[in-house]
């Protein structure tokens, strides 16, 4: 296939480093697989000399593939290995110390570790998942990045609690004969540091090394895969620094920019042709990314390919936006444009619930890439539906324990045995003290005043008179977490209670909302011709012909956690992977009015526009 220079250059290079940056839509996976083909071909290469590191599975079997393709099933001397990291250091982990797969922990046990050392250190959160989430998070990092324990500022509970925890996970580890994804790493780098007659053999083993999506890469393993390339260095890395978006994993796109640095005699290499997207929608992504300092400069074009502006729009508030959308989905379809040519991406999972109403709405086939976190079923919202189903007459012990003590009111699980709970019991176990009394008939005055109204004025009265909003903010501040996003939780709630007149109705819509998410959920890659959602770091690699970004606004995108400036860079760089997966139509979307508060437009969209793009303000 004819390549043009920038590509030539690297699928021709021969010994000693070479950094290629492909920017988006430039062939980097051509490039990858040909240079493969090259080294055997033109180098005279062994092939079983050869190893192509990815990030993910798909990824290694799709480079795979395509090189048995581009080799028509010649006879080779030996295989390629290709491969995830993970995969690669396991196999070395393998022959030295007998490692079998049975020895990698599974997902449940891990699981099922962290709830007791979370149980033991009695931290009861709220959300037990998102918590064991965070602090499994947090391990990896510490490990990732070879991490004094001493020295690391814990973010999901205090610092001594986590040291103990994390004592405890490892302990339960080697208990078990257990290692995880990340000792892998960790072990493999210390058996190379103490065992220089092993990692010679391997050395002499994988005489070139292919990296791909380098941008990615996280400190360990990049002093894991610099021990493995020396001395010869035959290190091809390729990446993308503009599309580095996954800190939050331990990528360090720093490692990328300071390649050169320790590879002095590096070449360099850029893929400047993007054959993916229009002259339009390439040159607003540079403006926008050319706004981040710590970058290597870039100049990109087009393969010719000319089309619309980037179509901006201020909608009033969320209910304009995702009607519209839904109204142009459905134009775009009857216009002849395949529903999965059609994507909407958004910041965050959470992102598109109210789309996914809309879009049930109007009858529109879609399918989620991430899995939706139902509103409803936040623990959040289980609190204040639990106030709304007892005022109902609901009696049940579950329901009753959901909201009792929120706002504390510290009434012990003891007075409230029964499976049907009754509150002149309640009252009889407190009968000796008045002041108990007191407080559960103000309960039942509120129970009784919630009943009568509809859905929104019950949820604004449980938040602001009986003072839900106002525990919530003890809840952050005693969890060392923002009480923002609580209260946006409950604003969400807010917002949906406030489309329907009555309770039933909106109990039957959470029922069949919650209905389509499962359904979303079995059958996400059976839905062949389906409008895609997805989450912007999920997008990463895809493309379409028509895409939408949704909620462009401050303290969506850059999200409200990102204060430094390394974490706007990195909100960006994610905002530029969203606008490069257009291939010919991209739709950048804010609104005015967020859950009725005032909405700021986001930054972002004021750099990428020239002064020539449609913008209109509704």
């Amino acid at each position: 296939m004819p390549f043009n220079k920038a590509q030539e250059a690297a699928v021709n290079h021969g010994e000693g480093p070479m950094m290629v940056l492909a920017g988006p839509g430039s062939g980097k996976t051509t490039v990858v697989t040909h240079r493969v083909q090259s080294l055997i071909e033109r180098h005279g290469v062994n092939p079983s000399s050869i190893l192509v590191i990815t990030f993910t599975r798909a990824a290694a079997r799709e480079m795979k593939e395509r090189f048995e393709r581009l080799m028509e099933g010649r006879c080779l001397r030996g295989q390629v290995s290709f491969g995830t990291f993970h995969a690669v250091f396991f196999r070395i982990l393998k022959l030295a110390y007998g490692y079998e797969a049975a020895d990698i922990i599974r997902e449940d046990q891990r699981l099922r570790f962290m709830r007791e050392l979370v149980a033991k250190e009695q931290l009861e959160p709220e959300d037990e998942n998102e918590l064991i989430a965070s602090l499994l998070s947090e391990i990896s990092s510490v490990k990732g990045e070879l991490i004094d324990l001493d020295h690391y500022y814990a973010k999901s509970c205090s610092e001594e609690a986590f040291k103990r925890i994390y004592a405890g996970y490892e302990e339960r580890l080697r208990r078990n004969r257990k290692i995880d994804f990340d000792d892998m790493l960790v072990m493999c780098y210390e058996l190379f540091r103490q065992r220089p007659d092993i990692l010679g053999a391997w050395q002499k083993k994988y005489a070139y090394i292919l990296v791909d999506e380098f941008q990615d890469i996280n400190r360990l393993q990049y002093e894991i895969v610099r021990m493995l390339a020396a001395p010869r260095n035959n290190l091809f890395i390729v990446g993308d620094d503009d599309q580095s978006i996954y800190r939050f994993r331990g990528a360090r796109p720093e490692i990328m920019l300071g390649f050169e640095r320790d590879y002095p005699d590096a070449g360099r290499v850029l893929l400047d042709v993007n054959y993916r997207s229009t002259k339009e929608i390439v040159d607003a992504s540079l403006r926008l990314i050319g706004n981040n300092e710590k970058r290597f400069k870039k100049s990109l074009r087009t393969a010719g390919s000319r089309g619309r502006k980037v179509i901006t729009r201020v909608w009033k508030d969320e209910e304009e936006e995702n009607s519209r959308i839904a109204e142009e989905i459905r134009m775009y379809s009857e216009a002849g444009c395949a529903y999965r040519d059609i994507a909407v991406l958004y910041r965050t999972n959470s992102g598109p619930r109210r789309l996914i109403e809309k879009l049930m709405e109007y009858n529109l086939p879609f399918k989620a890439r991430d899995v939706v976190p139902n509103l409803y079923e936040h623990w959040i919202s289980k609190n204040i539906l639990a106030y709304i189903r007892v005022a109902l007459g609901s009696r049940e012990r579950g329901e009753v324990l959901q909201m009792i003590n929120r706002p504390a009111r510290y009434i012990s699980r003891d007075a409230l045995q029964a499976p049907q709970i009754s509150f002149d019991e309640v009252k009889g176990y407190y009968r000796d003290k008045d002041w108990m009394v007191e407080r559960i008939e103000s309960l039942e005055f509120d129970l009784t005043a919630i009943s009568r109204m509809s859905p929104l004025a019950a949820v604004n009265y449980i938040r602001k008179s009986v003072g839900y909003d106002a525990w919530l903010y003890e809840y952050a501040a005693a969890h060392r977490m923002k009480a923002d996003e609580f209260l946006e939780t409950a604003d969400q709630l807010k917002e949906s209670a406030a489309r329907y007149k009555t309770f039933d109705a909106w109990f039957s819509h959470i029922s069949e909302y919650g209905e389509e998410l499962k359904r979303q959920a079995r059958e996400r890659e059976q839905t062949a011709d389906a409008v895609t959602l997805s989450t912007m770091h999920s997008s990463k690699g895809l493309e379409y012909r028509v895409v939408y970004i949704l909620d462009a606004n401050e303290g969506v995108t850059p999200h409200s956690k990102a204060v430094l400036d390394a974490d706007i860079e990195e909100e960006r760089r994610l905002f530029y992977v969203a606008m490069t997966r257009a291939k010919q139509r991209l739709h950048v979307y804010s609104v005015k009015e967020r859950y009725h508060k005032p909405a700021e437009v986001s930054r972002f969209v004021e750099e990428y526009l020239d002064g020539e793009e449609e913008q209109t303000v509704l």
